[in-house]
């Protein structure tokens, strides 16, 4: 296993985290837990080979990730690197506390290593953590019930530089990977700054973990994809650390065997990755480049998002992905958002369109394409 320093915190960590959002679960609706019998062995392979950090949160798997850790911690506790998160953002003070405590019981630990403000953006930072939570986390840091201040940021690489240089949180875990490098600038300037980048997502959601011709043929080297993408984060000097949620033996062990190569991707590879994804999204730009300028529809037909996840299925061959977005427009999950077949073809988009797309005929062919056979 390969260590990397988590930014000035005086930790070293495993360039391979284990994320625990993803752990195998059993039965369905209210009564889905994780299924322990499959999960600890996973957690504890990981261990076993050097991993020596685990991100958990209240709310990941139904509630039941954090308890799964806290029993594949008993015995190895001082090993291994413990990182979890807080949501509450309101008024009660004592909400907040109630959240750390409950995390606390559940890991069976005295102190958690890496605790996250959960899911910040700028807005969210100055409206609630700095004039108010954040002095609830110093408080459990000087009681010892906290290490080291973190923040799960979910915003532009701009509102990301921001945070950093409030000085405030001491690692930061961020959205980056092959399909998404927009924070790659502000991943940068933390690192200059001495604060500790954990990467969430390296395979995009899972986006990136199954077989893609789009995407294999990029290294001849590398022949599997989710190796591909894993190999693209570590590779950014940049990065402490890739959480990936591993629900499978074979993901652990593939993902172990990436994680203790000492060299992930040659800057040659890098670049030429680089050059192949933007290829593809200039291919992409060509039918949408999602400056929103169509909108508002008078319809609420939600033309970027449609469009977005048009492309996404027919530039990367993500069909899966791009159905499984459109189907939440198609069944009312996204509030004020409609699917094309809501489109009464007034117009009013086309005239505002500054690539003169024919939007009213592409909605149609995006309609047919993503949603199920009938609809």
């Amino acid at each position: 296993m390969i260590y990397r320093e988590l930014g000035r915190t005086g930790l070293k960590v495993s360039q391979l985290g284990f994320g625990s959002m993803r752990l195998p679960m059993r039965s369905e609706g209210e009564g889905r837990s994780v299924d322990r019998e499959l999960a600890i062995p996973l957690i504890h392979r990981a261990f076993d080979a050097g991993v020596n950090y685990v991100d958990s949160a209240p709310g990941y798997c139904a509630d039941d990730s954090e308890g799964t850790v806290g029993e594949a911690l008993v015995g190895r506790r001082d090993k291994v690197v413990v990182s979890t998160k807080n949501m509450y953002y309101g008024d009660d003070e004592a909400a907040w506390w109630k959240n750390l405590e409950n995390s606390l019981e559940r890991l069976r630990v005295d102190c958690i290593d890496v605790y996250h403000h959960h899911a910040i953006n700028w807005a969210h930072y100055v409206e609630n953590v700095e004039p108010r939570v954040a002095r609830w986390m110093l408080k459990a840091k000087e009681q010892g019930l906290v290490k080291h201040i973190a923040c799960s940021f979910h915003d532009t690489s701009e509102a990301l530089m921001k945070l950093i240089d409030t000085g405030y949180p001491s690692v930061l875990t961020v959205q980056y990977n092959m399909l998404d490098r927009q924070l790659e600038e502000g991943i940068a300037h933390a690192h200059e700054k001495g604060i500790g980048i954990a990467v969430m997502g390296p395979v995009a959601g899972g986006r990136l973990g199954a077989p893609n011709e789009v995407f294999e043929g990029m290294l001849p080297q590398v022949r599997r994809v989710p190796e591909l993408a894993l190999r693209f984060v570590l590779s950014n000097p940049n990065v402490s650390i890739a959480l990936s949620g591993m629900s499978t033996m074979e993901q652990v062990e593939e993902n172990l065997a990436t994680a203790s190569d000492e060299v992930s991707l040659s800057e040659e590879d890098r670049a030429a990755i680089a050059e192949h994804l933007t290829r593809l999204q200039q291919m992409a730009d060509l039918y949408c480049t999602g400056c929103g300028y169509c909108m508002p529809c008078p319809n609420e037909v939600d033309i970027p998002g449609i469009f977005a996840a048009y492309n996404q299925a027919r530039v990367y061959n993500l069909w899966g992905t791009g159905r499984a977005q459109y189907s939440r427009l198609l069944e009312g999950r996204a509030q004020g958002k409609k699917a094309a077949d809501a489109c009464v073809e007034c117009g009013e988009c086309e005239e505002k369109c500054p690539q003169h797309i024919p939007i009213r005929e592409q909605l149609k062919e995006a309609h047919k394409a993503l949603a199920p056979e009938g609809q």
